[in-house]
């Protein structure tokens, strides 16, 4: 259920403005007979993400930190905070996937959360990133940045119970967004 505990103060904004969206969704279900489905998506990444590393997203930053890194013969990476957060990430094309599954379900109006019910630490991911892009050398994590919230997982019961699961796995779906990196990173936002 939605509102089980306090906000994280950095994202409230963010948060208040998808809770009202799925509250409205549930308002005009309830008095007009609609039959908005409302859907909550965890960490998403894939071709065409944000690779600015002012203002991306972990997954995506850490992609082109490790290939800007490897490009220019660097020894090591710096990735902020300790590494022990845990997170979980979903591929674009599963999520759209997955959309269209839940709209397909007669009688679904209930908010589905959309995930792979699997985290991994933050730690973990970027030596997963630096294997993938093929960087050798070492990642030293800076503890005078912010963690963030330690765990961030979705209970994606529902969703399993309806009969869907992600089929892209973590290390081929950070390939395939590594491989459209490659492909268009002359034309990314600095």
């Amino acid at each position: 259920y939605l509102l089980t505990g306090p906000l994280e103060p950095t994202n409230e904004p963010y948060a208040v403005a998808k809770i009202a969206g799925i509250k409205m969704c549930e308002a005009y279900n309830w008095q007009y007979g609609t039959q908005f489905v409302s859907v909550m998506p965890t960490n998403l990444y894939g071709p065409n993400d944000n690779f600015d590393l002012e203002n991306s997203h972990v997954l995506p930053a850490l992609i082109r930190k490790f290939h800007e890194a490897k490009a220019r013969a660097e020894a090591k990476v710096v990735v902020w905070g300790t590494g022990s957060p845990r997170r979980e990430f979903l591929y674009v094309e599963d999520m759209a996937e997955a959309c269209v599954f839940v709209m397909n379900r007669d009688g679904c109006t209930d908010m589905v959360n959309i995930g792979v019910g699997e985290d991994i630490r933050i730690g973990e991911l970027a030596r997963l990133v630096g294997e993938v892009v093929g960087f050798e050398g070492e990642i030293v994590f800076d503890s005078t940045k912010p963690d963030g919230t330690p765990q961030k997982l979705l209970d994606v019961g529902r969703l399993k119970s309806l009969g869907w699961s992600a089929q892209t796995g973590l290390r081929e779906g950070i390939g395939e967004t590594y491989r459209w990196y490659l492909e268009h990173s002359s034309n990314l936002r600095s």
